[in-house]
């Protein structure tokens, strides 16, 4: 019984969180997100697993992605998309990071819960998923899980969504998808 409580749970708060997500800003990420040469992902923690994850779908479309800081990673340039996934929009390292692809003139996408955040001034565009930071900002969606779980999973969500809707409108098929995938598992 407790399983079955606690999945309603999560899934009811992930339902309101990405139910939020702004469908005009979605499209503004795809749109700059399919015009980078070379996409680059920055976050801490478990945010960060959430971006690897979604590097990895973009290699398998044939996109250029990589994280900030890879020892192959490429130099950052004007023609390129720098992705930050913080919840607090305040982490220092990826703030550092974006701060440092400014200077390259690369675009800026921030995905997070602090429109009024260090990430948030230097983004180009934003991505607000409502999660609780403690703002007290009226739309912000408390959650009974731990720590920063539902922005985090809210995080990994809307990337694969994300990809989904461009998998779907460049008619990428499965084929196409696995000549991308490791070979080396």
């Amino acid at each position: 019984m407790e399983y079955s409580t606690t999945k309603n749970m999560v899934i009811s708060e992930l339902e309101a969180v990405l139910s939020a997500v702004d469908e005009a800003a979605v499209e503004e990420f795809i749109a700059i997100l399919e015009q980078a040469k070379r996409v680059f992902v920055t976050g801490a923690g478990r945010s960060e697993l959430s971006l690897l994850a979604f590097v990895k779908r973009l290699i398998h479309m044939g996109i250029h992605a990589t994280y900030a800081g890879a020892v192959n990673a490429h130099p950052i340039t004007e023609n390129d998309l720098l992705i930050i996934g913080s919840c607090s929009g305040e982490t220092a390292v990826p703030v550092a990071v974006a701060r440092t692809a400014k200077k390259y003139n690369a675009k800026i996408a921030y995905i997070g819960s602090n429109m009024n955040s260090v990430a948030a001034e230097i983004a180009d565009m934003t991505i607000y998923i409502p999660h609780c930071v403690k703002l007290g900002n009226k739309t912000e969606t408390s959650s009974q899980q731990p720590m920063g779980s539902l922005f985090e999973q809210s995080l990994l969500l809307f990337l694969d969504i994300a990809a989904c809707m461009m998998i779907r409108r460049n008619s990428i098929d499965e084929a196409e998808l696995r000549r991308n995938h490791a070979n080396l598992e």
